[in-house]
């Protein structure tokens, strides 16, 4: 049975978490943290290496739990519903909550058309199939900006994609199956400057439609891409603010000494 949680729905956003702590065993990763995500913003997650920011992203979607000993307390919600109560299918809030990783993970013994497809598998009898899913693939290839590069090559091996391109087939097949909000983990930490420069614009074309959050190390790119920006640091969230706000006047100390270079 999901648990509807009671919020102000004027005021609700599209994600969020109360009190998640993220524990690998007995050591905590994150530590009661409380943070909302809302729908046409991107959220930029920044802070050194180590301080929970990928294991917060995997907690927003119930990855986290796929770690053998992995757990997680406190409250996530996607629409006023908690995505750990009871009877909540994980694979089902996937559904809603897509996820793309650090690497380009394209499955290689796939087409370009099948890594696509291969996304919508989680939606079970419900697929599209046929000329329903054709579409779908055009869509999400269009969607991911990559459709004008690749139509002709469909049936292509997904590795024979530049390393750019096959992060925007993972961003496709994320989007095939249209979900409210994209998880994006350092998406262009193994892509070069014109790569990268295409995933910030195609980042800032999925807003208008959806919620997204991203963790970077880079924070030119958080300063660049987010309309919001939460600090972690040791599994604590500092602060969170409008990201202009945040980069400019932080309140905390620690932020500022962050941002300035002082550690991190």
């Amino acid at each position: 049975m999901i648990q509807p949680v009671d919020e102000d729905a004027p005021e609700r956003p599209r994600l969020a978490t109360r009190e998640l702590s993220a524990f690998f065993g007995r050591s905590r990763v994150v530590s009661n943290v409380t943070l909302g995500f809302r729908d046409q913003e991107v959220t930029a997650i920044i802070g050194p290496s180590g301080c929970g920011k990928s294991t917060l992203l995997r907690c927003l979607n119930r990855m986290h739990e796929t770690v053998p000993g992995a757990s997680a307390t406190g409250i996530v919600t996607l629409d006023g519903t908690d995505i750990y109560a009871a009877g909540v299918d994980p694979i089902a809030v996937r559904r809603h909550v897509g996820m793309v990783f650090q690497r380009p993970t394209p499955f290689p013994t796939m087409s370009i058309r099948d890594n696509v497809t291969a996304g919508l598998k989680i939606l079970g009898r419900h697929a599209p199939r046929g000329a329903d899913a054709e579409d779908v693939v055009e869509g999400a290839l269009r969607h991911a900006a990559l459709w004008d590069e690749v139509k002709d090559r469909l049936g292509e091996s997904a590795i024979a994609l530049s390393g750019g391109q096959q992060q925007r087939l993972c961003i496709a097949r994320a989007l095939a199956i249209r979900p409210q909000v994209i998880l994006l983990d350092e998406p262009t930490a193994s892509l070069d400057p014109l790569s990268t420069q295409k995933v910030e614009e195609l980042v800032y074309q999925l807003k208008q439609d959806i919620a997204v959050v991203i963790v970077t190390h880079n924070m030119q790119q958080a300063a660049r891409v987010s309309d919001r920006t939460a600090f972690l640091l040791m599994g604590d969230l500092v602060e969170t603010a409008p990201t202009n706000t945040l980069f400019t006047a932080p309140r905390d100390p620690r932020t500022e000494a962050y941002i300035t270079g002082r550690f991190g």
